[in-house]
């Protein structure tokens, strides 16, 4: 009986896939990883509904956070005058973002000089980019969008639930900071769900439009991303080919853990077009490039 009920949810999960497809008209097959995809993001909603009803007081959520930014990130990164003037403008476009959102947790930005080539967030409103992603983007609008991604992931309790799976998963108590405090850095650097990472492209665009910067920095950002894609997919090794290689492997550190750039551009194609943005076409460049 239990066989039957197994293949029974199997089953309801596939079809739910191709429905869920057909509804969205996203540019992604319906294929075996795809239904694998949805069945693992499935298992992690389901557990979500088991975090939000038991979730981490913000109080807690901070006293973790900073106790994760002291354990991991003590020196608090040796800077050139260079480096911190970037960390400077970093922590300047992040404030505009907090100042707008929802959760009014104790944002602080962070900039990790060298190459460095992701961004995450940790509980509590840490907020992290690297020297290697930043290299990447060619205006302040596409910084702020990234930096919104990440601060959703806070603002929206992605990284408290993370806390709270992963104390599960390890038999943490959650009563006992320091011990939270010891679940690895990479666990929060790997990204979300396919919903939760949807959720934070939908809610940092927000945030960025809202602090006057254009929604077309975060879609050039992911078309840029595409179109190298494709274009190391159907050339062969050259030069200039070199040249999209490296860029690539810099921009897939940060995306490789999220949904396809595709989908992501359909979202954001969609809110623009909901909210008439079509108008707000002009970039800030970016007033500092990493060096």
């Amino acid at each position: 009986m239990k066989r039957w009920l197994a293949f029974a949810a199997v089953f309801a999960l596939v079809g739910g896939a191709l429905v869920a497809s057909h509804v969205r008209q996203v540019p992604a097959p319906v294929n075996p990883r795809a239904v694998l995809y949805f069945i693992a993001d499935t298992e992690r909603e389901l557990g979500r509904v088991v975090m939000t009803a038991t979730r981490l007081s913000d109080e807690d959520e901070i006293a973790i956070g900073n106790e994760m930014a002291r354990e991991n990130y003590a020196s608090n990164f040796v800077r050139s005058p260079d480096e911190q003037a970037m960390a400077t403008y970093v922590e300047r476009v992040g404030t505009q973002l907090a100042a707008r959102a929802h959760r009014k947790l104790p944002y602080k930005f962070h900039y990790i000089p060298g190459g460095f080539d992701n961004a995450f967030a940790l509980p509590g409103g840490h907020i992290y980019i690297g020297g290697g992603l930043i290299a990447s983007m060619d205006s302040e609008d596409q910084l702020a969008a990234v930096l919104g991604h990440e601060l959703a992931h806070a603002d929206r309790r992605h990284c408290a639930e993370r806390v709270q799976i992963e104390a599960r998963m390890r038999k943490l108590n959650l009563g006992v900071i320091g011990s939270l405090a010891q679940i690895p850095i990479q666990v929060f650097q790997a990204g979300y769900s396919k919903t939760q990472e949807l959720e934070a492209d939908k809610v940092g665009t927000e945030l960025a439009v809202r602090a006057g910067y254009s929604p077309f920095g975060a879609l050039r950002l992911f078309e840029k991303f595409d179109a190298m894609n494709r274009e190391e997919a159907s050339r062969a090794r050259s030069p200039q080919q070199e040249v999209v290689r490296v860029t690539i492997s810099t921009l897939s550190g940060y995306f490789r853990s999220h949904p396809p750039a595709g989908e992501r551009m359909v979202q954001l194609r969609r809110m623009i077009s909901s909210n008439h943005w079509e108008s707000r076409t002009q970039e800030k460049p970016l007033e500092i490039r990493p060096k």
